[in-house]
């Protein structure tokens, strides 16, 4: 196969300049337009800096980010080649498609990469264009080319059973304070569904001890693109080493120890066993990986912290609750595939065709 640089393509691993301290990806600036057009001045289109920063916030930093990195490679790729990024024909996209393809990529990578590109035109008010109907098409037949080779399919992390949370406990050291908080990171992630964002963004005050178990408070997530938020009730647990509320209050006792009254919830440790600032977002894939293999859970290199997230909405629907009782406890979409593909695993035994035939 051959090379991203020999196929006139950056490969996907190479890193692009960091941007400085407060900067924003260009991605989400609003296009300039300084001409008159209908009356209108240059004093009609501008925009302060503060402005500018509130509209890069209004989208989530990791989309900003992945998305000025895939505009980033194409436009690079266009200037290289002589071809025009902006407005781009149809034919430069699907040929730059087919490039990603030659160079190997995974195939969310490609779907990421033409989601970018239209991105920007739509940003830049090109509605509509570049047409994608080519680029798909060969993207359609580099992905049967993969099955029909054997290749490996979307990595998906799988989901964490209850028998294998127990398990991840169990490899805490409880006496300890990481033990303490990496069983209630454990717990919390799978009994709330939780993306490691949401986990992290956590602080003492969103959580809360009522009659039933816990109230806690998601003040904003992915599909929560007002930050309306949302209040999740998880219910009190049958068996000491996961109940929910128990390593609520283990992990509460050891913030008080420390200082911390207020402020993040989950948090670092160091080897001194001194209490830090926030726990990051790729820490927290760390952590539960380690455990993973520690327990000696099934595929344990390959779970990651949505294990726990899969994992919250299977053993839901094999316990027999509804779709869209898992879909807002989850805070996923209505509709959302995801969750219909957790669903799909499960059926796929509990209604199996051959289950009682007698083989």
């Amino acid at each position: 196969m051959r090379s991203g640089r020999e196929t006139g393509v950056h490969d996907e691993r190479e890193t692009l300049p960091a941007p400085a301290a407060g900067e924003r990806p260009p991605i989400y600036a609003l296009p300039e337009n300084t001409g008159n057009d209908g009356g209108h001045t240059a004093a009609d289109y501008a925009l302060s800096a503060r402005t500018q920063e509130r509209i890069a916030d209004g989208v989530p930093a990791n989309t900003r980010r992945a998305y000025a990195r895939q505009w980033a490679l194409f436009t690079g790729w266009c200037a290289d080649h002589g071809r025009i990024a902006l407005p781009a024909t149809a034919h430069t996209l699907a040929e730059y498609t087919s490039l990603l393809c030659e160079a190997g990529q995974a195939p969310a990578s490609i779907e990421q990469a033409i989601a970018a590109v239209r991105t920007m035109h739509r940003l830049a008010g090109h509605t509509g264009r570049p047409e994608t109907e080519s680029a798909r098409l060969a993207l359609r037949a580099y992905k049967r080319d993969r099955a029909e080779a054997g290749g490996r399919g979307q990595r998906e992390a799988p989901p964490i059973t209850i028998d294998a949370l127990r398990a991840m406990v169990s490899a805490c050291d409880l006496d300890t304070p990481i033990g303490r908080r990496d069983r209630l990171l454990l717990v919390l992630g799978l009994a709330l569904m939780g993306r490691r964002s949401e986990l992290v963004a956590l602080t003492r005050e969103d959580v809360r001890e009522v009659a039933d178990g816990l109230e806690v408070a998601i003040r904003t997530s992915k599909t929560d693109k007002d930050s309306a938020g949302e209040t999740i009730a998880i219910p009190r647990g049958s068996h000491p080493l996961t109940d929910p509320v128990a390593a609520w209050r283990d992990w509460l006792h050891v913030l008080d120890q420390a200082g911390h009254t207020s402020g993040r919830l989950l948090r670092r440790i160091n080897r001194h066993r001194a209490i830090g600032p926030s726990l990051g977002a790729d820490a927290v894939n760390t952590i539960v990986r380690d455990l993973a293999v520690r327990a000696n859970v099934p595929s344990a290199e390959m779970v990651t912290a949505h294990s726990l997230r899969a994992g919250g909405a299977t053993v839901a629907y094999a316990a027999g609750v509804p779709v869209a009782v898992i879909a807002k406890h989850g805070r996923w979409a209505p509709a959302s595939p995801v969750v219909l593909r957790y669903i799909r695993a499960v059926d796929r035994w509990r209604d199996n065709a051959m289950r009682n035939v007698g083989l």
